[in-house]
């Protein structure tokens, strides 16, 4: 029968100056969802979200070197607004060791609605991080017309077989060209009915390039 013992109180303050001892860090990975009531916030205020809530848990976190520390946690890969989630994944350090089962009761009263923890974990300090071991990310695309299911299958085929297909990807600071095409694995139909088509997609996730399921939706010539 194993037991559980919970930690004592926490002593939740700030690194000190430079010189002081090493911490004996915990790596944790959080998979959470994403619902319809924070759908439109920003990544860097997710990031924020999640810094608030931790903070409210009183968890022992940890803060990066420097002359502004800030707690050590990243998401795995940011989301467009407007996009929900079922699976996201962030990663937490923590300078004291606490079990998942701690973690989930301190943190799960401060969440706001929309988000939910699904899994907790420990990873080793030294593996590589989460944004570099992504490499496709899975997406369900509700959109309204009046195609048949062969003509929107007929569509999907002709963008598969393109070898290229260049786009604008407009950002805050200029437009960037890039290949639609290499970032586009799969796509398919899931459901077709009432005038609205389910689709499912496949799309290219890691360091070099990440597909965008609304940028697919347009080169497809549906949801207009």
């Amino acid at each position: 029968m194993t037991s559980y013992r919970k930690p004592g109180p926490v002593d939740y303050r700030r690194p000190r100056t430079p010189g002081r001892a090493p911490q004996e860090l915990q790596r944790l990975r959080i998979t959470f969802s994403r619902g319809p009531e924070v759908k439109y916030i920003s990544h860097l205020d997710l990031m924020r979200l999640w810094e608030r809530v931790l903070r409210r848990a009183k968890l022992p976190l940890a803060f990066s070197e420097g002359f502004s520390p800030h707690p050590r946690l990243a998401l795995a890969t940011p989301l467009p607004v407007g996009v929900t989630a079922a699976a996201e994944w962030m990663e937490v350090y923590l300078c004291r060791r606490v079990s998942p089962r701690y973690f989930l009761e301190h943190v799960q009263p401060q969440l706001p609605a929309g988000i939910g923890i699904s899994q907790v974990g420990e990873a080793p300090i030294g593996a590589p991080s989460l944004q570099s071991q992504v490499r496709q990310a899975e997406y369900r695309v509700d959109v309204e017309g009046s195609m048949t299911q062969r003509e929107i299958e007929d569509r999907i085929a002709g963008l598969l077989a393109e070898k290229t297909l260049p786009i604008l990807r407009h950002r805050p600071g200029g437009a960037k060209s890039l290949d639609l095409r290499a970032l586009v694995q799969e796509v398919w139909v899931e459901a077709l009915e009432g005038g609205r088509c389910r689709l499912g997609m496949l799309l290219r996730t890691d360091p070099q390039g990440s597909g965008r399921a609304d940028e697919v939706v347009a080169a497809l010539g549906l949801g207009e």
